[in-house]
């Protein structure tokens, strides 16, 4: 085989290998401490279409002013966000204090799709 030809090839296999993958983004939504409930239900539909879609989502809580010196405030904010969205995210990292705010990354879960679960019910 010509050696040209087989990096010719080579070059065709990754570059179709690379079409099929999902490039899986960071998304970010921001939360502040004093957050209203209509917004609060807001921003959490937009986390839920994200992860939906197989996005990661990093939740930032902002602190301003004398919130800053109660971070449980924002701890708060987060453990409300992930008790909301439970069944279709989970915490993937600790959570990172800054100055100025509180954050972690959401991953969406991993969901068995139909055909294979079918497939696994019959072989068993």
């Amino acid at each position: 085989m010509d050696y040209g030809k087989f990096l010719y090839d080579l070059h065709k296999k990754e570059h179709e290998a690379k079409k099929r993958q999902k490039q899986v983004q960071i998304k970010e939504i921001k939360f502040r401490p004093k957050i209203s409930i209509h917004d609060y239900s807001f921003k959490i539909r937009h986390v839920k279409r994200f992860l939906e879609e197989g996005n990661k989502v990093k939740i930032t809580v902002m602190l301003r002013g004398r919130e800053k010196a109660k971070p449980e405030l924002a701890h708060g904010i987060l453990e409300r966000v992930f008790d909301d969205i439970k069944e279709l995210g989970e915490q993937d990292s600790k959570v990172r204090r800054q100055p100025w705010a509180v954050s972690t990354l959401a991953t969406p879960i991993k969901t068995i799709k139909t055909g294979e679960k079918d497939a696994k019910t019959q072989n068993t």
